[in-house]
């Protein structure tokens, strides 16, 4: 990988790292669906007019669309809004590395290796270390069995996206921009009605309103920055290189989470707390790296 693409790379780690502050900022002044509806509207407009619909079949759209997109997002932003600290969100999402290959080997009847099911365990005691901490009330943020569980789920969503943007590309040479814009086009209207259901016409009048500079800020980085542009880069990463060598440098957008978390929200952790993010950190490390050296100690032998 060349200088600047290496610097490309990292400049989209940062992004997706710092994103989560920027979901906990935006949250302060806008309900979590609201929020999450206008970040998805500017991620399709006006960019749908420019970009060419994807020549896939409508449904995989709408799955990949109502999972990677919605599910993943609405579970996240409920969770970030119920205290869940944004660092450790940023980390507990990695979870749907594990989720994309349990659902390869029920759905697509992928195998599974030692060090995927050895990684997958380890990274189970850590989030079980983060949560039992939170229902301990040994806890310095939100992290509760009901924040843990949202964020899993989110992870989850994020998983069967990955299946579902799998199968597409099996099947069909789609354009990375191409899918990002027009699968945003889908969870925007799910959004406005979970909204209006749950969050009420009153407050979404009152947030529409009173919208703050800070606010419109988050939506601008969320839809923008960590979206377009950031799904664009690594996309453009992803066809230019082999995945093995793009794809493991998301491991560092957790580390970049919890970094910018503690800095800009004054997030700290708990020594239990700690713990249980380094056993995740194990975990995916050896969910990534794990049959790589392996194979090499078996070269070697």
């Amino acid at each position: 990988m060349s200088v600047k693409d290496m610097l490309l790379a990292l400049c989209v780690v940062v992004a997706w790292g710092v994103n989560f502050v920027v979901i906990k900022l935006g949250l302060q002044g806008m309900p979590p669906f609201l929020l999450a509806g206008l970040r998805f509207a500017l991620v399709a407009f006006p960019a749908l007019l420019f970009v060419k619909r994807p020549a896939i079949p409508l449904r995989w759209l709408v799955i990949y669309g109502m999972t990677i997109s919605f599910g993943q997002f609405a579970f996240l932003f409920l969770a970030i809004k119920l205290g869940m600290p944004a660092g450790v969100a940023s980390l507990v999402l990695q979870a749907q590395a594990f989720f994309t290959l349990l659902l390869g080997a029920l759905l697509l009847a992928e195998k599974l290796r030692w060090n995927h099911i050895t990684g997958i365990v380890i990274a189970t005691l850590g989030m079980y270390l983060l949560a039992s901490a939170g229902m301990a009330g040994q806890t310095a943020g939100g992290i509760t069995l009901t924040t843990m569980l949202l964020t899993l789920a989110a992870a989850a969503s994020w998983g069967l996206g990955n299946i579902t943007n799998k199968i597409i590309l099996r099947n069909h040479r789609v354009p990375v921009m191409s899918l990002v814009v027009w699968s945003a086009l889908v969870p925007v209207i799910p959004f406005f009605i979970c909204s209006w259901w749950f969050e009420g016409s009153a407050l979404i009048v009152h947030s529409l309103q009173g919208i703050s500079l800070q606010t419109i800020l988050a939506l601008i980085y969320l839809a923008f920055i960590a979206t377009i542009i950031g799904y664009g880069i690594w996309g453009r990463l992803l066809s230019r290189y082999e995945t093995w060598r793009v794809a493991p440098l998301t491991l560092l957008v957790p580390v970049v989470g919890i970094i910018s978390a503690a800095v800009v929200l004054d997030e700290a952790l708990t020594a239990q707390e700690l713990l249980g993010a380094a056993v995740i950190v194990a975990g995916l490390l050896i969910n990534v790296f794990g049959g790589l050296l392996s194979q090499r100690l078996l070269s070697r032998a």
